[in-house]
Order: structure tokens, then sequence, then C-alpha cells
């Protein structure tokens, strides 16, 4: 991958924290935030090498732990556990698919808050945890489903428009007779 490519998703994640804290529409008919940040995940660890994805994890991690009420960098662990999964079985995925991409979303965003709270529980912290957690994290992780194929697409076609593809050659080549003309 390009450099292009690893800042694309820097920003992407940027932009994805911020429509976080700004947008809570979802949260007031939900009663939980969509995170876009597993989303972006699962397409690092599917399209790109390792050290992007550990890039990705802990900008995404840090920017959300600024913005939220967590201890700071305690996102980061959870996104990389479950981008480095998702990076070392991806032979065997399906990525292509859009039902793939969506099973994939709905796992890692189920997974992510979930190792976060444990996180926050074995850390000594008392984080606010109840029945209606269950909730939250049933509609971050079908959320995650939703937003990943669309990730996967809205990169794709930014990848598509941003970036330099170096023209494929002709069928013809100039060492070639043409002969006009009857035979």
């Amino acid at each position: 991958m390009t450099t292009f490519h690893t800042i694309l998703l820097l920003v992407a994640a940027f932009f994805a924290v911020f429509a976080q804290a700004a947008l809570d529409g979802a949260r007031h008919w939900l009663g939980a935030q969509l995170d876009l940040l597993p989303a972006l995940m699962v397409y690092a660890a599917l399209r790109t090498n390792l050290a992007t994805m550990a890039l990705l994890a802990m900008f995404g991690g840090l920017c959300f732990d600024t913005l939220s009420a967590n201890p700071f960098g305690i996102t980061m662990l959870p996104l990389f556990g479950v981008g480095f999964v998702l990076h070392v079985r991806r032979e065997l995925i399906l990525r292509d698919q859009v039902f793939a991409q969506f099973v994939l979303g709905l796992a890692a965003g189920a997974a992510t808050p979930t190792l976060t709270l444990l996180l926050l529980l074995t850390g000594g912290y008392a984080p606010l945890a109840g029945w209606g957690s269950l909730w939250q994290i049933a509609v971050m992780g079908f959320g995650g489903g939703v937003l990943t194929p669309l990730v996967f697409a809205a990169l794709a076609l930014c990848d598509r428009a941003l970036r330099y593809r170096p023209a494929t050659q002709s069928s013809f080549r100039p060492d070639r007779d043409i002969r006009r003309g009857r035979f």
C-alpha cells in the first residue's frame, strides 16, 4: 500500500471520530452511538499492511479517547486486537463480498466495545455498565455491520478517484508490420 492510502485512512479516522462526537442524532434515537472505527479497522486489516493497521489503531484510539470519558489510550488495544485477528486470517476471508463485510463489521463492532469494557473493569475503573450495555453493544455491532460495506465502497471510490493509475499497454506492438490491401 502507498503512503497516500495510509494518509487517506488516517484522515477518514479523524473525520469518523469527529462525526461521532458532533452528530448525536443516532444516539438519541437508538440509545447508543454508532462507531465507525471498527469498520475502518476491518477495512485496514483486510486491505493494508500491518504497520498501517497499527497506525490506524493508535491514531483512531487516541482520537476516540480524547473526546470520550475513557482513560487515554484504552481503546487502542481492542482496535488493534480486532484488526490483528482479521489481518492474520485475511487470506481466508472473502473480503470483496458484501455479506462477509457485514459479518466482519458486526463482529468487530460488538467486540471492540466489549473488549474496552473488559479492559476498564480489569484496570480498576468503574464504568456505567448494566443491562442497558447489552443493548448498546448490540446496536454498535449491528451499526458496524451496516457501516462496514459502506466504508469499503467509500474508500474504494476515493482510491479510484484520487490515486494515480499507470497507463495500460496497448495490444499493438510498435515492431509489428501492418499490411494494407490484398494478400
